[in-house]
């Protein structure tokens, strides 16, 4: 079921496949005097927009449903007749949904397929992101956003005597886009391999070195480390398997796993060297230098005893972090919280809400003759951008990452062979000419009309402009591109 559930929810949001099952269900259960499909008593005291996302799905033919995501109607109701079977269901999803146009999208749609029978808020169900490394977890954790509603800010104001910007920030593509237009003058980062991840990167680094500043605060050399701007400071930091010793003894770091629990961890290894800085006394110490003193705010006291700083986040938390440094330690993990796994909706009406996409949405690009679907993917060797080996055990590609997987039908089609040198260019409406290769063709099994490479070494094919059109996340999925020999 999972593999089909991928297959319709990436390729098609509109029209809610997934959900024209269970009301096929649904319909026949009604007709028979049977059991009702859809949780009732749920969807009357948690949810609303119902009404409006099942007159979208009965609207939608099958004709159409079978066209956009390129499955069988009886695949598809076998699909729905397996969740209407289950007695719990977990919605598990990673970047395969996300990282398209119309990702928000698909997100929403694996959402209502859960509230249409209750699976949101009872032990066993729920919709669980895969999400990835401890930074991007901390993220989460305390708060930071480029969203000023999504952060306390009269809080942080109050407890720490300063006002707060209250713009908004940038996220990674209008920061890419700031950075082309000349507005974005300095980057500061704080581990990762920005220009590496980026969509565009060969496009965009030219950009790079004409920013005044560039500061990399990391514990590994990465590509991004060899681009830099007029003035350059690459920062080597502890990593959080190194001891750190401050003025008040060893100290200790916390992060977040993808089920909200928050762990301690505690360094063991020697450090690679004797001048290396923590993160956190780095940072401190940058910001001491930069601005006025301000009684509340005690850089050094916070970089002396790393507790300090756990008790300012359970002070700004208090719900989730309440006894933060007592709790870091517990066992598994303490539970941070999840206001939907106890049926607590914070939404403006109360209550979760059915979401309908509408025609105006984007889905994507049209199909034209020559034109593929590129999906970036990642090796079991590699970390994000980090490649480890040349053994991709999943796949069984071993020695290389130039390669192009492709359907045997559609190489057949094009005229190619197995192991044939070929590129790829964009096929972005933009006018920008994007090229990468060679490489070499592999057959697998794939949808045609679909092609699949390594990210990053894609991502030049990435258009800066191929984003959600909600989240602005990158499209690093369906990505426009023809084959050129």
């Amino acid at each position: 079921m999972h593999a089909t559930l991928g297959g319709f929810l990436q390729r098609m949001k509109k029209t809610g496949a997934v959900g024209a099952g269970v009301l096929s269900e649904e319909d026949a259960a009604k007709a028979s005097g049977s059991k009702r499909v859809l949780d009732v008593d749920f969807i009357k005291q948690h949810t609303n927009g119902l009404e409006d996302f099942e007159a979208k799905v009965r609207a939608t033919s099958w004709a159409e449903i079978e066209t956009a995501s390129g499955l069988s109607r009886a695949a598809i109701e076998q699909a729905g007749q397996v969740y209407v079977e289950a007695e719990r269901t977990i919605g598990v999803f990673g970047m395969g949904l996300t990282q398209h146009v119309h990702g928000f999208d698909n997100v929403t749609m694996l959402v209502n397929l859960l509230l249409l029978r209750g699976n949101i808020g009872r032990d066993g169900t729920g919709i669980s992101p895969v999400r990835g490394h401890s930074n991007v977890q901390g993220q989460r954790s305390v708060g930071i956003a480029e969203k000023p509603e999504l952060v306390p800010l009269d809080r942080l104001a109050d407890m720490f005597g300063f006002e707060p910007p209250r713009e908004k920030g940038m996220n990674t593509v209008e920061a890419c886009e700031g950075l082309i237009a000349g507005k974005v003058r300095a980057f500061i980062g704080l581990g990762g391999n920005f220009i590496r991840a980026i969509p565009d990167s060969d496009v965009i680094e030219p950009h790079w070195s004409r920013m005044r500043l560039t500061v990399q605060i990391a514990t590994k050399l990465n590509h991004s480390h060899l681009v830099n701007g007029s003035i350059a400071y690459l920062l080597p930091c502890l990593g959080r398997t190194e001891e750190d010793i401050q003025a008040s003894g060893p100290q200790a770091v916390t992060m977040e796993d993808t089920f909200s629990c928050i762990h301690g961890s505690i360094g063991r290894r020697p450090p690679a060297s004797d001048h290396l800085k923590s993160e956190l006394a780095i940072v401190a110490g940058i910001a001491k230098a930069t601005l006025p003193a301000n009684p509340k705010v005690t850089w050094d006291a916070w970089v002396d005893d790393y507790c300090r700083v756990r008790d300012l986040i359970a002070e700004t938390y208090p719900e989730e972090f309440s006894d933060f440094n007592a709790r870091m330690f517990t066992p598994g993990g303490f539970y941070r919280g999840n206001a939907a796994r106890e049926r607590i909706w914070k939404t403006e009406s109360g209550t979760a809400a059915f979401t309908t996409p509408d025609d105006k949405t984007s889905v994507g690009f049209a199909d034209s003759p020559g034109r593929y679907r590129l999906i970036t993917m990642r090796s079991n060797d590699q970390f994000n951008t980090t490649i480890y080996g040349m053994s991709d055990r999943l796949r069984g590609i071993e020695g290389t990452r130039q390669v192009l997987l492709m359907s045997p039908d559609d190489i057949a089609r094009a005229g190619l062979v197995d192991g044939q040198m070929v590129s790829l260019v964009s096929d972005a409406d933009d006018g920008v000419h994007r090229e990468v290769g060679p490489l070499k063709v592999v057959p697998f099994k794939l949808p045609n009309g679909c092609v699949g490479s390594y990210y990053p070494e894609m991502n030049p094919l990435v258009a800066l402009g191929n984003h959600d059109t909600r989240s602005k996340t990158p499209a690093y999925k369906s990505v426009p591109v023809k084959i050129v020999t």
